[in-house]
């Protein structure tokens, strides 16, 4: 099969650029002519620094996952560490290439690199208006359970203001407690505030799940909803040497697999063969003072 070639979505006051041979990322979304994500001036950058740009696809899990061997379901997990604190980050499917299929689909099959199921992810992105809705699904083609998680990893430029309707919190992504604290204090976002630096958390049980973003400097405001079978948790971290915001929904919590094997609230699913987990996410923009 050929590369396929950047998808451009328009509506009205919206576009979005979607880059299937890069890990089927977002590298752009412009909302009334501004870009909204951390978007790298060349293309190029979504394969040397793959996880600080755009926004792109976790699965078939989200967050960390301790390397090396470990048996699950029957199978055994060997991954590999590729990031900085030696943990396997965020999936194997942000920096493979996906394949066109029609004028809106992507997908992509997966499966070795330690992980010992074969498996498929697939999206569907349209743009209606001033709503981007991404679609996407995790499907188990191997013969066995396996585990599975999906999220989407966006950078949302800064200075940003956000709202997180969680009442519970997880405190660290590295190393979580098993279970969630009560949000307070910088770790409570349910009023739109700036997020404080230095966050690297997940809230737990958004309900509703739906996120409040704005961009006071720029006039613009945004809300992000997310659909799944389960529980809807939302990473967010404030690295203070990135100028955005990583605003991240997903299907389970940090160290989902520790969470599986031990038992723990908020791990990730054991999906049975043939059966798929789906996250369905909607982006709406609008202006101050005529936002609907």
């Amino acid at each position: 099969m050929g590369h396929a070639p950047p998808l451009v979505l328009e509506g009205d006051d919206l576009e979005v650029v979607l880059l299937p041979e890069h890990g089927a990322r977002l590298h752009r979304i412009l909302a009334f002519g501004v870009d909204l994500l951390r978007t790298p001036d060349e293309v190029e950058a979504h394969e040397t620094d793959p996880f600080f740009w755009g926004a792109y696809p976790m699965a078939p899990w989200c967050n960390r996952i301790i390397p090396g061997p470990q048996p699950v379901a029957g199978r055994t997990i060997d991954l590999a560490p590729n990031f900085p604190d030696g943990t396997a980050i965020h999936g194997l499917v942000a920096t493979r290439p996906w394949q066109l299929d029609g004028d809106r689909i992507v997908r992509v099959v997966g499966g070795g690199d330690g992980w010992p199921w074969t498996f498929e992810v697939s999206l569907l992105a349209t743009v209606e208006a001033r709503t981007l809705t991404l679609a996407y699904a995790l499907a188990n083609l191997a013969d066995e359970p396996m585990p599975a998680g999906l999220g989407l990893h966006p950078w949302f430029r800064s200075p940003l203001e956000l709202r997180v309707p969680a009442a519970e919190v997880y405190a660290a992504n590295s190393g979580s407690a098993s279970d969630p604290e009560p949000a307070r204090d910088d770790l409570d976002l349910r009023a739109l505030a700036a997020p404080p630096p230095g966050l690297d958390v997940t809230f737990a049980a958004v309900t509703p799940p739906v996120i409040e973003l704005a961009w006071p400097g720029l006039g613009l405001r945004a809300t992000l909803e997310a659909a799944t079978s389960g529980d809807t948790l939302v990473a967010v971290a404030t690295p203070p040497d990135i100028d955005a915001v990583a605003v991240e929904p997903q299907t389970h919590g940090p160290d989902g697999l520790r969470r599986l094997l031990r038992g723990e609230r908020d791990a990730l699913d054991l999906l049975a063969p043939g059966d798929a987990l789906s996250l369905e996410l909607r982006l709406t923009f609008g202006r101050d003072g005529a936002y609907r």
